[in-house]
């Protein structure tokens, strides 16, 4: 028996799967925080965002800020399914898509801050999440493809 038909049928049923999985990322990238651009959340970026650049992720004076924003992180999370608070379950109620841009998200957060550190946001949020070890792996595993980074030595 010849089994390329099959093994291009699979080929090509993967391809359409993987590019459908393309089109959600690429539909979230062009859509990503367009809720911070118009009320509620404008005014209340607008003050804080400068703000925050100098402060530590998750620091007491970082938590301070967000129990302030709380009326624009409220709305923005309830209309942002990349933050695990948008779920009843958080994390576990995610699908992969969410995921991918919840770290792209981290990523990118990492970068507004002076002292902004995604390894470090990676374990903050675990214990705020209550993601597993399993999950954490996945996600640096990951920010190491974002970083161009394939390998990470635990230990140098």
């Amino acid at each position: 028996m010849d089994s390329r038909f099959k093994t291009m049928r699979h080929i090509e049923a993967t391809r359409n799967f993987i590019n459908r999985v393309i089109l959600h990322l690429i539909h979230r990238s062009e859509h990503h925080d367009q809720s911070k651009l118009r009320s509620p959340e404008l005014e209340i970026f607008d003050e804080y965002t400068p703000k925050l650049r100098n402060v530590t992720y998750d620091s007491d004076e970082y938590r301070k800020n967000m129990i302030e924003m709380k009326p624009a992180i409220d709305h923005h999370n309830a209309v942002n399914r990349h933050h695990p608070e948008h779920f009843k379950n958080g994390i576990s109620d995610m699908n992969l898509i969410d995921l991918t841009e919840m770290l792209c998200d981290w990523k990118a957060a990492s970068l507004r801050h002076d002292d902004g550190d995604v390894l470090i946001s990676l374990e903050k949020n675990q214990k705020k999440f209550g993601y597993s070890d399993e999950l954490k792996q996945i996600l640096l595993n990951t920010v190491c493809v974002l970083e161009g980074t394939y390998h990470r030595a635990n230990e140098s």
